[in-house]
């Protein structure tokens, strides 16, 4: 299925074989962003912590970010050695499957040929990467080739205007024998056996986007395997097609959208805490995946020996509630989910429980993986852009871990319309001005030996990246 997404990925890296057999794709920061060799090493100063956006008043910024969307990023203040956030932003032309190789890219300002049997939707993306930058800068290259792979089945759906029966299809045609226009209806006697459910295009592109994510993710496997490369990212992409939004979201960035001055939230992020039930029900069905050493139940604190018969307060999968249960020798194991806050991890070392790549990482000194509880599957919510009428103002905001740690949804808000309200309606650069606001605001003024918000908190030493897009007039 993947094999035509492969063979753009080999011509991307420079390579003549398949995606998987790729040399490691070498740490860049975005295409947009049109880096000189200089801005590139004053991005990567961790003491000063420019911040980096697209030049303001830039033809080529509009031509390589459409829709006048704004962008801003900034390094951490030393905690990685690289700037482990990347981005993306495409313009993705879908023709039917067999008709091309795979999706073709559009360049800024491109048109393409609309008498062509095809479809066209805007992406963008953010990737927060942990313990090494490989897997966000390979998503970051990559996970709109296998969104338009996977909507290569769709175009045909999408643009008639009607779901196919359910007949399983293959690349040479219809399955099992049948051949497109070949199907008939269920018989009555037949009818009681077979029950057709009514599936939406809304529902097919979500399973699109959501195939496309694992296959992302077994991507950047192979490439794991391959050549030795650690590590994982969380991912936020949003997907513009046939009028509506699709947020997918897999990990702890963030997504909201600013409407008349209210705040819509677009995602959910997901950490041992907003999982622990998911977490410890698979732990609860394979025990073995624990190694012995971990516990699904959770307690308030850590037992001890001594507390062995006594009564205690837990909760496991099915509750959400706590109740009193008497403690045993095998309560005595380290709990699978532990912490609280941005301090809760699964077994004690990873603090997201959706995202991509993470194939190698094991519980610290040990054998036991970790990956089998960390999803890359997203959860897709869909705005329908048709639906409501948009003011010059309203704004998708999407933001890395590093933005929403330090300054609330409100702040997020009240910053973006405070920085819009002050600038022309027909000014390109007011979104990208609201971008780097946020970033500063977040990122806050080094003070003494450390980064400090206005209010005198501590700001935020992590990567921050953030896109601010327009909808006014996108309909």
């Amino acid at each position: 299925m993947i094999s035509r997404v492969k063979a753009v990925v080999s011509q991307l890296v420079g390579g003549s074989g398949a995606a998987d057999s790729s040399p490691q794709l070498e740490y860049c920061r975005p295409v947009f962003l049109q880096l000189s060799p200089e801005e590139r090493e004053r991005a990567a100063d961790h003491s000063c912590r420019n911040i980096v956006s697209p030049g303001l008043g830039s033809s080529r910024r509009r031509l390589l970010l459409p829709w006048d969307t704004g962008y801003a990023e900034v390094i951490n203040a030393g905690k990685s050695v690289f700037n482990e956030d990347q981005a993306a932003r495409e313009i993705v032309w879908v023709e039917r499957r067999n008709n091309r190789a795979a999706g073709e890219v559009v360049k800024g300002g491109e048109n393409v040929d609309k008498e062509r049997h095809g479809l066209e939707f805007h992406y963008w993306a953010l990737f927060d990467g942990h313990a090494g930058t490989a897997a966000a800068v390979m998503a970051a290259r990559l996970l709109h080739l296998h969104i338009s792979e996977q909507l290569q089945d769709l175009v045909d759906i999408l643009q008639d205007g009607e779901v196919p029966p359910p007949i399983c299809l293959t690349s040479h045609g219809m399955g099992n024998g049948v051949h497109e226009g070949d199907w008939e209806p269920p018989t009555d006697s037949e009818s009681r056996f077979l029950l057709e459910k009514e599936i939406s295009h809304e529902h097919l592109i979500i399973g699109a986007i959501e195939n496309a994510f694992r296959q992302m993710d077994q991507q950047i496997e192979r490439e794991q395997k391959a050549h030795g490369t650690l590590g994982g990212c969380c991912a936020l992409a949003v997907v513009y097609l046939l009028g509506k939004i699709y947020v997918a979201n897999a990990g702890d960035s963030r997504a909201i959208l600013i409407r008349n001055g209210e705040i819509i939230p677009l995602s959910n992020e997901f950490t041992p805490e907003s999982e622990r039930q998911r977490l410890q029900y698979l732990a609860y069905l394979q025990p073995d995946l624990l190694g012995n050493e971990f516990t699904h139940l959770e307690f308030p604190r850590r037992i001890q020996h001594r507390e062995v018969g006594r009564r205690m307060l837990f909760r496991d999968y099915s509750m959400t509630g706590w109740a009193y249960k008497t403690i045993e020798e095998d309560d005595l194991k380290f709990p699978l989910v532990y912490g609280e806050g941005k301090k809760a991890r699964v077994m004690a070392t990873i603090g997201v429980t959706r995202g991509l790549g993470d194939h190698n990482l094991k519980v610290h000194c040990s054998n036991i993986h970790i990956k089998p509880f960390l999803s890359c599957i997203p959860e897709v919510k869909v705005y329908d852009v048709a639906k409501y009428e948009h003011g010059v103002d309203d704004v998708i905001v999407l933001g890395t871990d590093g933005l929403w740690d330090v300054i609330s949804n409100r702040e997020v808000a009240d910053a973006v319309i405070r920085v819009l309200s002050s600038c022309d309606t027909d000014d390109p650069d007011r979104f990208t001005l609201a971008a780097r606001d946020l970033v500063m605001r977040s990122r806050g003024i080094l003070k003494g030996h450390g980064w400090r918000l206005s209010n005198d908190r501590l700001g935020s030493g992590d990567d921050i990246s953030v896109f601010v897009i327009p909808l006014y007039g996108h309909t």
